[in-house]
């Protein structure tokens, strides 16, 4: 299963080796954290204290890697907080589901593992924490998060930045049952021998039947509750400065979409940069443009603090 593929993790000496890699604690079968080096010092004393990243639906861990690597090397002093994303799960867990699962991403965000309250939130003004968003599944983890947040402290998550690269697209099940069965299929390729087109036409009837219950039921789905929970200053902090990474060969989340959401974010007051990449495919613009895509991050970071 795609889900086994994601938390597979090593035996070594009788204790779980997180398959992020060395210096990564697992935390759930879902969130490792790795501490700051003990010896790292910051490029410069505004740099993120805590980076937060979301990968994208059934992200293999070696390729986040490739992300905590290029953010190490931007702000090597950063504590890392990495969530894996398995797309089904995602999609037949309730809201309440996936917001209990997220929940230890707060004390791995603010305080020890075994504690975390309101004092250790508020004692962390100096926490100078970046987000980082891929796809629509981690986007819905990301709103569960938010959501977990809001109900223990009631107020919206604290962060400086927000990354959202290749998200969000439209929530109209019509519209991207292509796009979403395609995503799904390429995630069970590596444990399901069978032709791509059988696979992805397996997601999509499992998409229907789930979109059908939902109607049924009337429950929200969880694409639609992440798309507006991002623009929600309530549950997502509307100081925090947000990039948006996308381009027009996306073939999963069409830059219409993000183009739309990002304007939706102005309107509500949200500070919004944008940067098109050329030629990329859907979560593929960190890999073909690697000096564009970490220039502006860091461009849109030094935004996000200044005046601190």
């Amino acid at each position: 299963m795609s889900e086994q593929v994601l938390v597979d993790a090593v035996v070594t000496h009788g204790e779980k080796q997180s398959p992020l890699g060395a210096g990564f604690k697992r935390l759930t079968e879902q969130i490792y954290l790795q501490e700051a080096p003990p010896s790292a010092v910051p490029l410069s004393p505004s740099d993120p204290t805590t980076i937060l990243l979301y990968g994208w639906g059934d992200a293999r861990p070696k390729h986040l890697a490739k992300y905590v690597d290029g953010y190490r090397s931007l702000f090597p002093a950063a504590k890392f907080v990495v969530i894996l994303c398995p797309i089904l799960r995602c999609l037949y867990q309730t809201l309440e589901a996936r917001s209990k699962n997220m929940a230890p991403v707060i004390p791995a965000c603010f305080g020890s593992w075994e504690t975390a309250d309101r004092k250790s939130v508020l004692a962390s003004a100096n926490n100078r924490i970046l987000v980082q968003v891929m796809s629509n599944t981690g986007g819905m983890y990301f709103a569960a998060t938010l959501n977990a947040y809001r109900k223990k402290f009631g107020e919206a998550f604290p962060h400086h930045m927000l990354v959202v690269d290749s998200t969000p697209g439209s929530t109209s099940f019509l519209q991207n049952a292509g796009p979403w069965s395609r995503a799904m299929a390429l995630g069970a390729s590596g444990w399901l021998p069978l032709p791509f087109i059988v696979t992805q036409a397996l997601a999509c009837f499992f998409l229907a039947a789930l979109h059908g219950f939902g109607w049924l039921i009337g429950a929200s789905s969880a694409a639609a509750y992440s798309v507006a929970a991002v623009n929600n200053e309530e549950l997502c902090e509307r100081t925090a400065r947000r990039l948006y990474l996308y381009s027009k060969e996306d073939d999963i989340i069409y830059w219409e979409d993000i183009e739309k959401h990002a304007a939706q974010a102005r309107q509500r007051g949200y500070e919004v940069d944008m940067d098109m990449f050329e030629g990329t495919p859907h979560v593929g613009h960190m890999r073909t443009h690697p000096e564009q895509y970490w220039s502006a991050v860091r461009k849109t970071w030094e935004e996000a603090v200044k005046g601190l």
